[in-house]
């Protein structure tokens, strides 16, 4: 099986770092590739913008997505994601500090796979995330022909 990146929308620097460190102490060898607000994201996915050269038929095994993202918020991206054809199987794993239980429905309305609150400590943080990589990437079976 081709080794499959992960996607990680992420508009705070602190917590791109922490979730970087907890995927590279799993030795996660999958690449990680980072976007920074949630216009950034839809460009990436669907190849527009500055990633106008990438190939968009290449979709990565799991977007982790923060909601409270500049430009457009995540909630914003998955709703679009799940309007479009190629992209409304993509798995997608809400990844937020919100505890605002109106945010975890919306999310399961749009369609997210899951959705996973932020611990604050560290190494609860790191294990979270390692749990998420490994089930993702080793454990989840994709829809066929993804």
């Amino acid at each position: 099986m081709k080794n499959r990146t992960i996607l990680l929308v992420e508009d705070n620097p602190q917590d791109e770092i922490l979730t970087m460190r907890a995927l590279k102490k799993i030795n996660l060898v999958n690449e990680v590739d980072v976007a920074r607000d949630g216009q950034q994201a839809l460009d990436y996915l669907f190849g527009e913008g500055e990633f106008a050269a990438r190939d968009a038929s290449e979709m990565p095994a799991v977007v982790l997505l923060d909601i409270g993202l500049p430009r457009l918020s995540g909630l914003e991206v998955l709703e679009r994601l799940r309007a479009e054809e190629r992209t409304r199987l993509l798995p997608v794993v809400i990844l937020t500090s919100s505890d605002d239980e109106r945010d975890r429905l919306k999310s399961y309305e749009n369609g997210c796979n899951s959705f996973v609150r932020k611990p604050v400590e560290f190494a609860e943080f790191a294990e979270t995330v390692a749990r998420l990589g490994i089930y993702w990437l080793a454990t989840n079976e994709p829809p066929p022909g993804k």
